[in-house]
């Protein structure tokens, strides 16, 4: 399969900015360690501090359906689904 590429955007709820940095971080580590990650940074956006953003890439999109799957994944959904306004997750392909 080929490679893909990852957007994924969390918006935090005002007040909830550093609860949500630190889950986010917390999830970096055992992620970088999982099979077919080949990137995985977390970003936080210069002019909205309650937007963090993911750029990722993945061998492919088993891998990436194995690390939604994954327990640090699940875990981090159900401890930040209360301070999260607004997700979005882009999977795109790389094209030039």
């Amino acid at each position: 399969m080929a490679e893909i590429a990852v957007v994924a955007i969390s918006v935090a709820k005002p007040g909830h900015e550093e609860l949500l940095r630190e889950a986010l971080e917390g999830i970096v580590g055992p992620t970088r360690k999982e099979a077919g990650v080949l990137q995985y940074d977390l970003h936080r956006d210069v002019q909205e501090p309650r937007r963090f953003v993911f750029v990722e890439r993945w061998e492919s999109q088993d891998a990436l359906a194995a690390h939604a799957q994954s327990a640090h994944i699940q875990a981090y959904k159900k401890a930040a689904a209360d301070w999260i306004e607004h997700a979005e997750i882009r999977v795109v392909s790389k094209i030039a």
